[in-house]
């Protein structure tokens, strides 16, 4: 993404910014450049163009019979671009910030920009870290292997005391994944009847000796594989839940950016 086409958008993104950041000092040095000058209006229409292509970026990448260019490409630049777009609109401005509709604008604009840098770094780190969660398996192989765990807990642990066995079956009815948007978020259940079974069933099975230890041991064992087995299938949401909840962020600023942009060149047309 970053790399694409030897970094071709970062070139061309640099390039802008400089462009920019030199036709602003060069423009009228005694005067501070702003939105009503002449100069203001030139990268503040750079700037409107460069929000528009990035916002069709939405469009483009659910276009798969597009020719124009392809859909890594397009990210790319939307990347770099983004980031150059931080520059022009910051020039723009002049530096000259106050309560209105074209700060909206601009503060808007940032938010969109900095949700998008957190968007980068989810999609550069989290995919190796799901990768290497999963290994060989995927999440459905999880679930199987854990209802296999549940059938096989259930035949061992029947022959166990009551205390145990309501332990054991409340792992075996209770366990869930999911669930809050705090559980999926931190890939945590604070409520886990197996962590609760793995606390509660050695404490219980001290008194037992004979096969009814040894069948204590072994529902120990499998309870333990079990709880390892969610872990990782709670990684593995809480992982894919980071590759898309910054999405809820990102989409709906870029949408507020777009009637904000809106409402500035419109109260320009008219008022100024």
């Amino acid at each position: 993404m970053l790399e694409y086409a030897r970094f071709r958008w970062f070139k061309v993104a640099l390039a802008l910014a400089v462009a920019a950041g030199i036709a602003y000092l060069w423009h009228d040095p005694p005067l501070k450049p702003y939105g009503g000058t002449a100069m203001g209006y030139a990268l503040g229409t750079v700037g409107a163009l460069l929000i528009a292509w990035l916002a069709w970026f939405g469009v483009r990448k659910r276009r798969y019979a597009s020719r124009t260019g392809t859909v890594q490409g397009w990210l790319s630049g939307h990347v770099y671009l983004g980031t150059a777009l931080l520059v022009v609109a910051t020039l723009h401005t002049g530096f000259e910030l106050g309560w209105n509709v074209h700060t909206a604008a601009y503060v808007l604009m940032v938010a969109t920009v900095a949700s998008g840098f957190y968007g980068v770094f989810v999609y550069l780190s989290v995919p190796g870290l799901l990768t290497a969660n999963r290994g060989d398996e995927t999440l459905e192989a999880m679930l199987l292997k854990v209802a296999d765990l549940d059938r096989e807990i259930r035949d061992k642990a029947l022959s166990l005391p009551d205390d145990i066995l309501r332990e054991v079956n409340a792992s075996l009815d209770g366990s869930r994944l999911g669930g809050s948007f705090g559980r999926i978020v931190t890939g945590r259940d604070r409520a886990c009847p197996t962590a609760a079974a793995l606390a509660r069933v050695p404490e219980l099975g001290r008194r037992l000796s004979g096969e009814a230890a040894t069948a204590n041991h072994e529902v120990y064992t499998l309870l333990l594989q079990k709880s390892e087995l969610l872990a990782r299938a709670r990684r593995d949401l809480r992982y894919k839940a980071k590759l898309d909840l910054w999405l809820y962020v990102h989409v709906p600023l870029a949408v507020a950016l777009l009637a904000a942009l809106a409402a500035h060149v419109l109260s320009v047309f008219l008022y100024w």
